[in-house]
């Protein structure tokens, strides 16, 4: 298919590229970026006052498949990706079966393609069942599309273990994403752990049970001299180990996910809303302030969701016995763009680069461009538009997000992969 895309504003800062365009894509690349381009024959859209960029990557999402499928499913959680402007995902393992064998690589791979909405890419386990007793498949998982190893869930706690997964992922020059958690320290923990958790009457999970894993795994990687991708971080001091440990020549990477950006422990409060439980959870608002300031600043490699949906009579109950986790694709953008970019702190080029360059740098990933022979996968967002967040907005099959009746700046329009709509005027291309 021949398409033409007119006036638009594109950003790509990989290539300094920040201009009112025309874009021309056929069979899924981009043929021409130009002024007062035509095509004879195809489809064409003026797209005057808004902004493309490559598409968003998240390389952090739960899509539940196999195994969880009442929570989301492979087409359910692509839609939910389309929605919000990602082109490609990355799935964590924790599904059941655990996704620690090159079959279930391939399912998820075959299964991504059939429904068509995005580049689905699985995250292997690092040991089998994530138990951190046995190492998993990963050169088979590797061979069979696997871009990078995590327990995600849980944190690997045999340090002994780590350091020999992080020697053999070497052989695959895959990362390992690592999901930091002592667990002796956050056991029985729903909260983080402050006078915030003991007016609540909550059980506390305190911040030095994760830093203490940061700190140990980039100490790892500089043994190893392994690729480490840090996930979720939460807090000022885990992100300044971060920042050092990349002072000293460590291949070490972190993420921020949007609630950890823009929610803290004062929005918990005795209404016990269970969408704000998160594992890792919301730590202090000084925390919070200082991970957009690293952000911003570059400490912060990128920007994942997390995205984890439960179904309904999962979360209709007490705090303490909710699952952790919210949805979180269908409003990265918008968080970031509102609170970040509409008001100034943040450029376009540095959302770019959090959203969409660097989650597929650290995965080693071929980057999507706007330029000729690049892949056509884009994101069309309406900087300007007003709009609040809904339940007719949620494409996943579970609805648990503190975000839904929030006012945003700001919205995805339209998402391309391979040269064709796959969320087109705010709906998703059926």
């Amino acid at each position: 298919m021949a398409l033409l895309i007119k006036n638009v504003r594109a950003i790509d800062p990989s290539i300094k590229l920040d201009e009112v365009v025309d874009i021309i894509v056929r069979d899924g690349k981009v043929v021409e970026v130009g002024h007062n381009l035509s095509i004879p024959k195809g489809v064409s859209y003026d797209y005057s006052g808004k902004i493309l960029m490559p598409g968003f990557f998240d390389m952090h999402v739960h899509f539940r498949d196999p195994g969880f499928e009442y929570k989301e499913d492979i087409a359910s959680g692509s839609r939910a990706a389309a929605a919000g402007g990602f082109t490609g995902v990355a799935t964590m393992p924790n599904t059941k079966p655990t996704c620690d064998t090159a079959e279930i690589v391939a399912y998820q791979i075959a299964e991504a393609q059939k429904e068509n909405k995005v580049k689905l890419y699985p995250i292997g386990a690092i040991t089998q069942g994530l138990k951190g007793e046995a190492l998993s498949e990963m050169g088979l998982m590797a061979k069979a599309g696997a871009v990078g190893f995590s327990d995600d869930g849980r944190g690997v706690q045999s340090a002994g273990m780590l350091r020999t997964a992080m020697e053999y992922a070497q052989q695959f020059s895959k990362p390992l994403i690592s999901h930091c958690e002592d667990e002796s320290l956050s056991n029985h923990g729903v909260m983080n752990e402050s006078a915030k958790s003991d007016e609540l009457g909550l059980a506390g999970w305190p911040t030095i049970g994760e830093n203490i894993q940061i700190e140990r795994d980039i100490k790892l990687a500089q043994l190893t001299n392994s690729k480490l991708h840090i996930a979720h971080l939460t807090n000022a001091e885990g992100m300044e180990a971060v920042r050092k440990g990349k002072e000293q020549g460590v291949a070490v990477s972190c993420e921020v996910t949007p609630h950890h950006l823009f929610l803290s422990e004062d929005d918990i409060d005795a209404a016990y809303n269970v969408n704000l439980k998160m594992n890792p959870p919301l730590r202090t608002r000084e925390d919070m302030l200082k991970l957009q300031d690293g952000l911003i600043r570059g400490d912060i490699d990128c920007v994942a969701s997390d995205h984890a949906p439960h179904a309904p009579h999962e979360k209709d109950v007490n705090f303490e016995d909710s699952p952790f986790g919210i949805l979180g694709l269908e409003t990265s953008f918008a968080l970031i763009h509102t609170n970040l970019v509409a008001n100034n702190k943040m450029s376009y080029d540095r959302l770019v680069e959090v959203m969409a360059i660097n989650p597929r740098k650290i995965l080693g990933l071929p980057q999507v461009q706007v330029k000729e022979g690049s892949d056509a996968d884009f994101v069309i967002v309406d900087p300007l538009e007003s709009w609040v967040f809904s339940e007719a907005d949620i494409y996943s099959k579970s609805k648990n997000t503190p975000f839904l009746n929030y006012s945003f700046i700001g919205r995805v329009s339209d998402t391309i992969v391979n040269g064709y709509f796959t969320y087109q005027d705010k709906q998703i291309v059926e």
